[in-house]
């Protein structure tokens, strides 16, 4: 009976806690959605009690053309996802199942290159993006953008791929089986959970990323990270407005998260984190 009690205690603290950290880490996005609906003077007010209203959400619609922005990161965290996976899947492949004395030094050097700061070498591409006419492109910050997602975007795919038996593609190429069948036919559906969590993971990145887009696009090929700071102004935060352009930016990403978060949990089980 006390073994049973103590069980049912630890059980109840550890559900209150979990409960306490998810609800302080969804606590500022809770906020800034309520902020989002009031006015720019109720803004300041640390108050839960209010009337709703949608001017901040009028304002921010006559003031930028939020579907422009929209399209422009749509079109870049796909082009990001696209292109990680079409470079990942050969070299995770690669790497799994024809290993050299080498692979899992590469594998690290790869991850190294994400302790850098982006800001150490902002200078040397900003120039060479200038120079070579990427500057202010979509195609400049998918390229970006994939360089710097490529690493994670291979040690998913390769932890993935690791967890395939490899007797069963040997069995393939016993049948007759190319490469190429090996890879289409058994390795990616096998690999599937895996594969859906690193898009996910990756289009989440490319969506978020503020950094490059801020400081390599200006307006034609803008995402939504720079709709959201350009209501940063030298003469102070509008919050109200500010709340407002952040909701729109990551109301879509956080649907497709919840829609898709039994798949990336499945994913991400499936291998990815040991």
């Amino acid at each position: 009976m006390k073994r049973t009690a103590s069980r049912q205690l630890q059980y109840v603290l550890t559900t209150a806690l979990a409960w306490s950290l998810a609800l302080l880490i969804f606590f500022p996005i809770l906020w800034m959605m309520l902020t989002a609906f009031k006015t720019e003077s109720q803004a300041y007010q640390l108050s839960l009690f209010f009337t709703p209203t949608l001017e901040s959400f009028h304002e921010v619609f006559s003031r930028s053309d939020y579907m422009s922005f929209a399209a422009n990161s749509i079109a870049i965290s796909g082009g990001v996802t696209v292109l990680s996976l079409l470079v990942a899947i050969p070299a995770a492949y690669s790497m799994a199942f024809f290993p050299t004395s080498k692979t899992q030094k590469i594998l690290l050097w790869m991850m190294s290159t994400k302790m850098m700061p982006s800001v150490g070498v902002l200078l040397p591409v900003y120039l060479l993006w200038k120079s070579i006419g990427l500057l202010d492109t979509v195609s400049g910050l998918i390229i970006i953008y994939t360089l710097i997602n490529l690493p994670i975007a291979v040690w998913m795919t390769y932890t993935y791929f690791c967890e395939v038996p490899k007797e069963i593609l040997e069995a393939s190429r016993i049948d007759g089986a190319s490469t190429w069948q090996e890879v289409c036919y058994l390795l990616l559906p096998m690999s599937l959970p895996g594969l859906a969590s690193t898009a996910l993971l990756l289009l989440i990145l490319s969506w978020n990323e503020a950094f490059w887009s801020i400081n390599l696009t200006s307006a034609n090929a803008a995402p939504l990270t720079v709709f959201i700071a350009s209501y940063s102004s030298p003469e102070g935060l509008f919050w109200a407005k500010l709340s407002a352009a952040s909701l729109l930016a990551v109301a879509p990403i956080m649907v497709l998260g919840w829609l898709t978060q039994k798949q990336l949990v499945r994913g991400l089980t499936f291998g990815a984190v040991k």
